[in-house]
């Protein structure tokens, strides 16, 4: 099993065939959408695929340590529009395809009009140790 991670972005990623930003969705269409992802998440519950998932605001601060008695950096530098993350999926499958298909299935969750939205998502699979050298 592999783990990877599915990124659902605000902005930067290619435009999405239902391009119409969330904040224009009405209170039925948000619900749906939300729906159809714990419903997808359940699913993956049930066969063992399902790690852990977030949604996230747009704002957000960065914090950096300055040194020693400093106080830490809050203000900048901001991340590029292609770094706003919406949110994430953690998924444990068998192999990459897998991941990429249940990316796809996930893209197609409801938007504005009860239409798929089919938005790119961004699979990133996580680092692993590499193997140990034995003598």
């Amino acid at each position: 099993m592999a783990k990877y991670l599915l990124l659902k972005h605000y902005r930067g990623a290619p435009a999405a065939a239902n391009d119409v930003p969330m904040d224009q969705w009405t209170q039925e269409e948000i619900s749906a959408h939300m729906q159809y992802m714990r419903d997808f998440a359940t699913r993956l519950e049930g066969t063992g695929e399902f790690v852990d998932s977030q949604a996230l605001a747009p704002e957000g601060t960065f914090v950096r340590y300055d040194g020693e008695g400093r106080p830490p950096v809050t203000d900048g530098p901001f991340a590029e529009t292609k770094d706003l993350i919406a949110g994430w999926m953690v998924i444990d499958v068998d192999s990459y395809e897998r991941a990429l298909e249940l990316a796809a299935e996930l893209s197609a969750a409801p938007g504005a009009g009860g239409k798929p939205i089919h938005e790119w998502l961004e699979v990133r699979p996580f680092l692993t140790a590499p193997p140990t050298v034995t003598d």
